[in-house]
């Protein structure tokens, strides 16, 4: 069941159409999903002093209800480590079409996953997963699964994607938590369940997974139409 504040943020999204990526984020996160630590200012010196707290670079994404594609409008800056870079790229940000706010993440490294959903007019809320990240189109390694899920259905979809091996751990590098992926997974199918009444759409690209967890590093909800 719905979370009072993620009932809140659908409610007051809908004459948007979608919701903003920070709302997007407190919804996952009121749900129990694990999101990157980030902070949503204007505030170049609050900006940077929760990037001199981190202890990785950070992402820095400009928050418009104008801009729904972002990489179509550069309004995400990943790898920023320094003062000089986030206060260039803050001021850029801020000049973008109807840009609010900027929102300020840790950058987390792993294993770019996607995970989405469709309402379907025709056989109701659909699972989709694969590899994920900028080059999702590219390599269209997916598996598809009608909702909810279980756990047999997680491992399933993990074991039809051609590029498998990654997630195990490959050539020496580690793998992700097939546990804590499978969590979410699960988890997402259910939030989905309970969504599908207003959901046209969700899209977690990339969910980024390591050996420990698995973090929701851009999340994009679309709504149905009145």
């Amino acid at each position: 069941m719905l979370e009072k504040d993620a009932q809140n943020i659908i409610k007051n999204s809908k004459s948007l159409g979608w919701v903003l990526e920070p709302d997007a984020k407190a919804l996952m996160k009121s749900q129990g999903f694990d999101i990157p630590y980030n902070v949503l200012t204007n505030s170049f010196d609050k900006a940077d002093q929760f990037m001199k707290d981190a202890s990785c670079p950070v992402v820095a994404k400009a928050v418009s209800k104008k801009i729904l594609h972002k990489t179509e409008y550069r309004a995400v800056v990943t790898g920023l480590s320094s003062s000089h870079q986030l206060k260039k790229e803050m001021a850029r940000l801020q000049k973008l079409d109807g840009c609010e706010n900027i929102l300020v993440e840790h950058m987390v490294q792993g294993i770019e996953l996607i995970v989405g959903a469709k309402n379907d007019f025709q056989f109701g809320p659909v699972i989709v997963f694969g590899i994920g990240g900028t080059s999702v189109e590219i390599y269209n390694d997916t598996a598809i699964r009608m909702a909810p899920l279980v756990e047999h259905d997680v491992l399933s979809m993990v074991q039809s994607l051609k590029a498998k091996a990654i997630l195990s751990g490959y050539r020496g590098k580690p793998g992700v938590n097939l546990k804590a992926l499978t969590h979410l997974l699960v988890d997402f199918s259910l939030l989905i369940m309970d969504l599908q009444e207003d959901l046209a759409s969700m899209d977690l690209n990339p969910v980024i997974c390591t050996k420990d967890k698995c973090f929701i590093a851009d999340a994009r909800i679309i709504l149905k139409r009145s």
